[in-house]
């Protein structure tokens, strides 16, 4: 198709797999994250030899409103706009309310949802002046539902969804869809650094949290697959979701039915 697409958090786990969805559809994907040289070289090349799309590395701090709007300004300058801009980057912190680290929390917030203001605000003009885009923030099951130990990612995905509705509506009638996905548990990088912080904060052990905590809340009793996300979002990206807008598609197992 031949799109660019900008997919923060985007070097592991979920973003990973919507950027080489993106890129095996036939887009351009611009990636985003954690990683070592020699390890984003690797992604690049596995994206553009399993693909016929260019890979891009940007190396933006998700907390530095700058070097945000600059990973799109590049994007921009490369493409001349961002089709598809999907905001995926986020980190975690577990703990009781009363200790949580004042810094974890600025840091969260900064990262799983000012993050996405920076980029959207960057990207919506080039997509205005072409009369169409396709905004997707990643949320969560914790943008619907709240767990304890989580005050500062529960309150992040609570205003990503938030964002993506307002933000909906000022943009409706420029052709421009934004929508938030969102998944329950997934065994990513992320869920896995929360498996030990989690038995410890709830005085339990590993296999409980994954037993007792995680997939007790998915009546599925299994973890989302990568995949499933990166297909719903090259859905919410094409020409069939263009009156999809304003809302948010659960990947829960069913958590959030209750």
């Amino acid at each position: 198709m031949n799109r660019c697409v900008v997919v923060t958090g985007s070097t592991s786990g979920i973003g990973l797999a919507i950027a080489t969805a993106f890129a095996q559809a036939g887009d351009n994907v611009f990636i985003n994250g954690f990683g070592k040289p020699g390890e984003i070289k690797r992604i690049k090349d596995h994206l553009e030899t399993t693909s016929k799309a260019r890979a891009y590395y940007h190396d933006a701090d998700m907390t530095k409103p700058a070097e945000v709007a600059d990973l799109i300004e590049t994007a921009v300058n490369t493409f001349g706009t961002v089709d598809v801009l999907v905001n995926n980057a986020g980190i975690q912190h577990v703990e009781k309310l009363e200790d949580f680290p004042v810094q974890k929390w600025d840091q969260i917030l900064a990262i799983n949802l000012s993050s996405a203001f920076h980029t959207m605000r960057a990207a919506i003009p080039a997509m205005k002046e072409r009369g169409k885009g396709r905004v997707i923030n990643i949320a969560s099951a914790h943008g619907l539902v709240a767990s304890p130990f989580k005050a500062a990612y529960v309150a992040a995905k609570h205003g990503i969804l938030g964002l993506t509705k307002t933000a909906a509506l000022e943009l409706a009638e420029f052709g421009i869809t934004v929508n938030a996905i969102c998944p329950g548990y997934v065994l990513t990088p992320l869920v896995e650094k929360q498996i030990p912080d989690t038995a410890r904060a709830r005085g339990i052990t590993e296999a409980q949290v994954i037993s007792d905590v995680m997939l007790k809340s998915q009546p599925t009793k299994k973890f989302v697959a990568v995949e499933e996300i990166a297909a719903t979002a090259l859905f919410l990206a094409s020409d069939d979701a263009r009156q999809i807008t304003g809302t948010h598609i659960s990947i829960d197992g069913g958590w959030t039915a209750a």
